[in-house]
């Protein structure tokens, strides 16, 4: 029997909760340079298959071939904000028409609020002048807060290169550190941790570019279809925040829908904006995220919205970009220890098999086929006993109490 199963069950769970206590209270507290960190090192997973290439195949030194690999990183990121900074170019050179168009809609909102809550454009105006004061006194912190995160930022920008740099160049010397942690018989399955580990890292993020790229393609042509300008900006802009699993896209569907309106006087380009989104929201759900995205990480859905949350809460865009590799890491490593196994399982997704009504295929969450042989669909009725069946029990009990 292993040194953990010797403690009883409430000591084991007791432990476990401890333990993600202080996991937590140390990301809150220490997210500012812990999670760069974490960026950092799922940017050097992503970028070793690289590396490997180059070392493999082209005989390229190590560190050439890590430099050669943080290079082709910075390129690419350079390349996309470039591209962006472009149509963002095109949206300034436009701006007169943009502020026309807004100042239409805005007095089309202002007349529908007048024939509606009966408020006159002056009381309007009253309201809007109170909010605004209101908002002037807290305008100093505002600014504030604002250049710092501008400075944490554009710090983060320099440091995660540097630490992805890093990860790639001493990746030998933290796993020499990890197996000196361990006793020779456990190098094996650590090897094999550390193994599914980069697999489902790797796998995940990959899949999660496709998702993007063709996110963003399908949305680019279906707001072309409509007549939507700068199309192509928030195409990509929807891909790229698609990213943050289920909060992501709602972020991108409103700002899709104000600029589609500040580029036209057209208010039913807005309906328009909405059933595209839809569409491709519907196809993304049904086909990429199942081919692509689910297919390499198998976490359910409920855990993966409570992960974001709490990456949000500890570390905002950043922390909810990270949820999903984090909740894979944490899901491979429950799976391999014997009594973290169920730990495991409740973060996984048990796929239910499917049945049909009416000539339409639903899926079935029947979980008592694979995972427990516990039928909950049917009563239990415990059985009656009598008199004398209850008389000997108690008297069986009793000689093996005595024993």
């Amino acid at each position: 029997m292993s040194e953990t199963a010797k403690h009883p069950f409430f000591i084991r769970l007791a432990a476990i909760l401890l333990c993600l206590i202080g996991l937590f209270v140390i990301l809150y507290f220490g997210g500012d340079i812990i999670f760069p960190i974490l960026l950092s090192l799922l940017f050097a997973i992503i970028l070793r298959p690289i590396v490997t290439f180059l070392i493999k195949r082209l005989r390229f030194p190590y560190f050439i071939a890590v430099v050669f690999a943080i290079v082709f990183f910075i390129v690419i990121f350079l390349g996309v904000f470039y591209f962006i900074s472009l149509q963002i170019t095109d949206m300034v050179n436009d701006w007169g028409k943009i502020k026309s168009n807004f100042y239409f809609h805005l007095e089309y909102f202002q007349q529908l609020i007048k024939d509606n809550l009966h408020l006159s454009n002056i009381e309007q105006k009253e309201i809007i002048g109170n909010a605004a004061k209101n908002s002037l006194k807290s305008g100093n912190q505002i600014v504030g807060i604002t250049i710092n995160s501008f400075s944490d930022i554009v710090l983060n920008l320099i440091l995660i290169p540097i630490y992805t740099f890093l990860f790639l160049l001493y990746q030998n010397h933290f796993i020499a550190f990890l197996t000196k942690l361990y006793k020779p018989q456990n190098h094996k399955k650590l090897r094999e941790i550390l193994f599914e580990m980069k697999t489902a890292v790797q796998s995940y993020v990959v899949g999660l570019i496709f998702e993007m790229i063709a996110v963003s393609f399908l949305t680019s042509i279906g707001l072309y279809l409509i007549g939507v300008e700068y199309f192509i900006l928030l195409g990509i802009i929807t891909g790229i925040l698609n990213l943050i699993p289920y909060i992501g896209i709602l972020f991108a569907g409103v700002l899709s829908i104000v600029v589609s309106l500040s580029g036209s006087t057209d208010l039913s380009i807005a309906l328009g904006v909405i059933v595209v989104n839809l569409i491709v929201q519907v196809i993304d759900n049904n086909i990429l995220i199942p081919m692509l995205v689910n297919s390499k990480v198998q976490i359910n859905a409920f855990a993966s919205i409570i992960g974001i949350i709490i990456g949000n809460v500890l570390g905002g865009i950043t922390g909810m970009f990270l949820a999903i590799p984090i909740i894979a890491i944490i899901k491979v490593i429950f799976d391999r220890i014997d009594h973290l196994e169920p730990w495991g399982y409740l973060l996984g997704d048990d796929v239910p098999k499917t049945y049909e009504w009416h000539n339409i295929k639903l899926p079935h969450y029947n979980y008592q086929t694979t995972s427990t042989t516990i039928d909950f669909d049917t009563d239990f009725t415990p059985p009656i006993q009598s008199e004398d069946s209850a008389k000997n029990e108690e008297n069986s009990s009793k000689e093996t109490f005595d024993k």
